[in-house]
């Protein structure tokens, strides 16, 4: 990147698109729709009944002052609920089960680099899919690295497995905490809802990504010249040369993830569980990992404190994000501006409509890296917007999924992404030479998806 321009901090970002949000709602006129109850007792628009509001009054500057803690209350249910996630998640790496398992697998398949390309990122995707997992991933790059040097790979396929695999998992994610749910709820689904065709496509698109980063692999132990790290000083990213050992108490932490996965798909699908019971699911499981492997009552209150402030961050970022939201509902533009999108998207029809919320969304992914927060932003609009189109509110979401999950591989904005790069010493233009072509291809088969979501109705 030229030294001309340096992207800002995300919440800088932010809380400008709170000033723009201001000035819209003095420059644009309020509006509303007419709505209706379905059969789920949810609030849906009626398309064709959008009239402006001429008495609604201006807002006062200050509000943008109010508006961010009113946003971080607004969204305190999804704030908790990824702080709750974070620490239990910080008391499972505790245990080093998630390292013994990542060793195990590479040790095994050192000698077919296939399986060992392909295990690591079906684990990576998997954890992005169900637990959100994606931050943790950092502490692994050395150990994939050690391994792919050992083989006569570079360091570019170490990452892709990592990236790659955890971006398929974000990006066509089955219930992923922080995306799927989140904006499930914005959208007024109900909770896991329409999991057939996230699985449906799940193995198909992480195919795809398994085969670019295989591909490049063998390029390189074929000929090394061609690697994209030649020129590139290697020296800044730490190597493991070793890794936990899977002992008994690891493996049965591991028995408890998947058994906690397992419960979260039930809970979700049959007994429409939400916020509340997927939080209290997370706390059962750090409690009984705590319980069954002995861990001192210090050490995990500490593990759990760690693994909140790393995800402060992100709570702020949600929170900056929503109070945009509000800042357009209390200035009653919020429908206004879904009108003024819907009226060119529905001259051009629902197909190339949904295509367009894609692009929208992987753009706004550039602006706000925060998935939960991406959809606090966009899916109050998307939603409303779908149904005067004529698109289901599932696809919205759909879309929005795909927009958010996989450009974090490439947004130089996405901190996981960046700080994955920073420990193997890579250079984001190599990054890019690596991933976009990936990308483009990716990019083409979410159309394709989101055209078939519209045409049965999904």
């Amino acid at each position: 990147m030229s030294r001309g321009f340096r992207v800002p901090n995300t919440l800088v970002l932010l809380f400008f698109m709170q000033l723009a949000a201001l000035v819209i709602t003095w420059l644009l006129p309020a509006g509303e729709f007419d709505t209706r109850t379905n059969e789920a007792g949810r609030q849906l628009v009626i398309p064709g009944t959008f009239e402006l509001v001429p008495d609604q009054p201006a807002l006062n500057p200050l509000v943008i002052l109010t508006a961010i803690p009113r946003g971080l209350a607004d969204a305190q249910d999804v704030i908790f609920f990824v702080f709750l996630i974070g620490g239990v998640l910080a008391i499972i790496r505790q245990t080093g089960a998630i390292e013994a398992l990542m060793g195990r697998v590479l040790q095994r398949f050192s000698t077919r680099t296939g399986w060992l390309i392909f295990c690591p990122m079906a684990a990576f995707a998997l954890g992005a899919s169900t637990f959100g997992m994606a931050v943790e991933f950092i502490t692994l790059v050395g150990l994939l690295i050690s391994f792919c040097v050992a083989l006569k790979l570079d360091r570019m396929t170490a990452v892709g497995v990592l990236v790659v695999g955890y971006g398929i998992g974000y990006g066509a994610a089955a219930i992923n905490p922080f995306t799927v749910m989140v904006a499930q709820g914005v959208a007024e689904l109900p909770p896991g809802s329409g999991i057939w065709l996230r699985l449906l496509i799940f193995v198909p698109l992480l195919l795809l990504g398994f085969h670019h980063v295989l591909r490049y692999a063998r390029r390189v132990h074929a000929d090394p010249a061609s690697s994209l790290m030649i020129g590139v000083e290697q020296s800044a990213a730490p190597v493991e040369e070793a890794y936990p050992e899977m002992t008994r108490q690891r493996l049965l932490v591991l028995l408890l993830m998947l058994a906690t996965v397992v419960m979260l798909v039930v809970g979700v699908m049959v007994y429409r569980w939400y916020l509340t019971e997927l939080s209290a699911l997370f706390l059962a499981l750090g409690l009984l990992v705590v319980v069954m492997t002995r861990m001192p009552a210090d050490t995990a209150a500490q593990s759990f404190a760690k693994g909140v402030s790393e995800l402060a961050y992100t709570a702020m970022l949600i929170g900056f994000a929503r109070a945009i939201a509000l800042i357009l509902e209390d200035g009653g533009v919020l429908y206004t501006i879904v009108h003024g999108l819907s009226v060119p998207l529905s001259s051009v029809g629902a197909e190339l409509s949904v295509i367009g919320m894609l692009l929208m969304q992987s753009v706004m992914n550039f602006f706000i890296p925060s998935g939960s927060g991406q959809a606090y932003v966009t899916m109050p609009l998307m939603a409303p917007m779908a149904d005067i189109l004529g698109i289901s509110r599932q696809t919205a979401v759909l879309a929005y999924q795909f927009g958010d999950g996989f450009t974090n591989m490439i947004v130089p904005t996405n901190p996981v992404l960046m700080g994955i790069l920073g420990v193997a010493g890579i250079p984001y233009e190599r990054w890019l030479q690596f991933i976009l072509p990936l990308m483009l291809k990716i990019m083409l088969c979410c159309a394709g998806i989101l055209l078939f979501a519209v045409w049965i109705g999904y």
